[in-house]
């Protein structure tokens, strides 16, 4: 049987301002924003490259980052097509006063990253695997 392929993933981020943040991965992150405010559920969709992001209006609740609630994780992993590209996109965003949390390192399972939070607190690590025959095996055979 013929399996389908998937291509994209997109997080969906909730907000307690969906403009601040949207505003903030557009001039801070540097996607293109498309508002779509007036919605019965008004949200922002914004995109680098490959990359999708949607982030919704929150109707209630509070807005924690997995760390804060959970004690562990990102809210979501960014990929960068070249490893050389963890350093120039960590230099972009920090001359644009991204709140960085950790600068570029290797890490144990071997990707090199580095952590940002955004506007709401959530954390995005940005890395890449440095060596296929670590903990992403497979991925790039």
């Amino acid at each position: 049987m013929e399996r389908a392929k998937l291509v994209n993933v997109a997080p969906v981020l909730v907000s307690s301002d969906v403009r601040q943040t949207a505003e903030y991965y557009r001039d801070v992150l540097g996607f293109e924003l498309v508002e779509h405010y007036e919605s019965p559920e008004p949200f922002a969709t914004l995109y680098r490259d490959s990359t999708e992001v949607v982030v919704v209006q929150a109707a209630r609740g509070r807005i924690e980052s997995n760390a804060q609630r959970y004690g562990a994780g990102y809210d979501f992993y960014l990929d960068p097509a070249e490893l050389s590209s963890v350093d120039l996109l960590y230099e972009e965003l920090r001359e644009k006063g991204a709140s960085i949390a950790a600068a570029p390192a290797m890490t144990a399972y071997g990707s090199y990253e580095f952590v940002l939070e955004d506007s709401d607190g959530r954390r995005i690590g940005i890395g890449r695997v440095k060596d296929k025959d670590v903990f992403f095996r497979g991925k790039f055979s």
